[in-house]
């Protein structure tokens, strides 16, 4: 009975879904700087008043469906930094070619005033943690978002996945663990794990289950076992579920125990006032983030996640102190994970991180997530898990490990509690990347998407090549 029910309901939804998408427009151009011509990445390009909105990718282009309701409308294109760009969708030219004038505030003018505001990167900071109950929701909601899944060495991808995902929040003030879920709606998919057959990842799964993990090569590992250790190790380390409801959720996830944007949070990080800039005719605090007296650590079962220093900025606005965007770095700094980095991954920087906010009926919600991590991995065949030194034939440190990197453009906020009650039933909640899903040509066709650039666009070309499994 629940299937037909969730079969009603999926059919109802997707029939919707094609009525608003009937007579859609198509807006595509290109953001710059007015200066210097550069591409600006991950400008914000929405429809006021709406969540239906895109970001640029590193090239600058964008590409949005707007639905024939918005179209007297305003089309707005913003970026942190600049005046905004604002027109009716209807008169929007396609293929315009978008020049952004930077926009800078005094900082004097800002700091010097009479009401008690903190005047330091901490005290500012501190004071957008005290208050994120006022400005993350605080009622239930649901979030319709495209993740794009990708593993790639400094050569070509290894695997993509594309998925349309649901979001629900039960508020900012319930824990993530048992009140935050994501659920896969759609998917569309191009790998080959015959080229992402990570033996470690494999070896320390069968040690999770108690079994012998020595003497392990690819030719004796089926498909099936493989994948099931890729699902057991993202959900430990770096899958969706576990980005969302893990520490790295810094904004969200602050008010849990040994959160890094907690109460605690000037043990481990030093934040500095750099300037003000505009967003939107928005001035916002941009402030850097250092490292404080303590190592940064993740608390990753059985993965030695510890010993970083933090990097990067935070962009807060100054009129309610709600945080708009949080840029995080964490490099190696304790000696033992200095050593680990440089062996395995041959690099410092072991994880990055973007989290961009919206501002939608006075409270920030999700826009856009990146996450970036090195992947231990181990192609062909090997005798043990045991990785290789440069003296052993067949060495390549490209095949040596990956690039795990994650993208999610949201779109949708449903707040309507019918609606979410009938999601929470119907949904299976699984955020299994892997479920086999029929290609849905109809939903993807009308699905509001992040464009690649141009390198990434050849790169997934060379993939699907190689895979069978990749839909247009």
């Amino acid at each position: 009975m629940k299937n037909i029910k969730k079969s009603y309901f999926l059919t109802l939804v997707f029939l919707l879904l094609a009525v608003v998408s009937f007579g859609q427009t198509k807006l595509t151009g290109k953001v710059s700087d007015f200066l210097t011509f550069q591409p600006i990445e991950s400008a914000s390009v929405y429809i006021k008043n709406t969540t239906t909105g895109s970001i640029t990718n590193a090239d600058g282009n964008f590409v949005l469906k707007v639905p024939q309701q918005h179209l007297q409308d305003t089309l707005i294109i913003s970026s942190i930094g600049y005046k905004s760009f604002t027109v009716t969708v209807a008169n929007f030219e396609n293929g315009s070619d978008i020049y952004l004038e930077e926009d800078v505030a005094s900082l004097d003018e800002v700091v010097i005033v009479a009401d008690p505001r903190p005047t330091t990167g901490n005290g500012i900071v501190q004071r957008a943690i005290e208050k994120l109950p006022d400005n993350l929701p605080e009622m239930a909601y649901l979030q319709k978002g495209f993740l794009r899944h990708k593993e790639r060495n400094k050569k070509e991808y290894k695997w993509l996945i594309e998925s349309a995902i649901t979001l629900y929040d039960s508020s900012y003030a319930a824990g993530a663990k048992n009140h935050l879920k994501i659920n896969v709606d759609e998917t569309r998919k191009s790998y080959d794990l015959r080229d992402v057959d990570s033996l470690f990842t494999y070896s320390a799964y069968l040690k999770s289950l108690g079994s012998k993990s020595s003497n392990v090569s690819r030719s004796g590992v089926k498909t099936s076992a493989l994948i099931k250790a890729i699902k057991w190790n993202d959900s430990r380390v770096n899958g969706i579920e576990n980005l969302f409801k893990g520490k790295l959720n810094l904004v969200r996830n602050s008010n849990t125990v040994g959160a890094l944007l907690g109460k605690n949070t000037l043990n481990k990080h030093e934040f500095v006032l750099d300037t003000i800039l505009v967003n939107n005719g928005r001035k916002l605090y941009k402030i850097k983030i250092e490292k404080g007296e303590d190592f940064v650590g993740l608390n990753t079962p059985n993965i030695y996640n510890e010993g970083f220093e933090p990097k990067g900025w935070i962009y807060i606005y100054y009129d309610n102190y709600a945080i708009k965007k949080v840029e995080y770095e964490l490099i190696a700094a304790s000696e033992v994970q200095k050593r680990r980095s440089k062996s395995l991954f041959a690099t410092q920087k072991l994880h990055k991180l973007i989290i961009d906010y919206k501002d939608f009926d006075g409270k920030m919600y999700p826009n856009y997530i990146y996450y970036e991590t090195p992947k231990l991995v181990n192609t062909g065949d090997r005798s043990s898990d045991r990785a290789k030194t440069e003296a052993e034939p067949g060495f390549d440190k490209d095949e040596q490990y990956y690039y795990t990197i994650q993208e999610i453009l949201f779109s949708d906020i449903i707040q309507d509690s019918e609606l979410i009650s009938q999601e929470l039933q119907q949904n299976d909640w699984s955020a299994d990347i892997f479920s086999s899903k029929p290609y849905n040509e109809a939903f993807w066709k009308n699905y509001n998407v992040l464009l690649e650039s141009k390198e990434e666009e050849k790169l997934i070309q060379d993939l699907s090549k190689r895979a069978s499994l990749f839909k247009e």
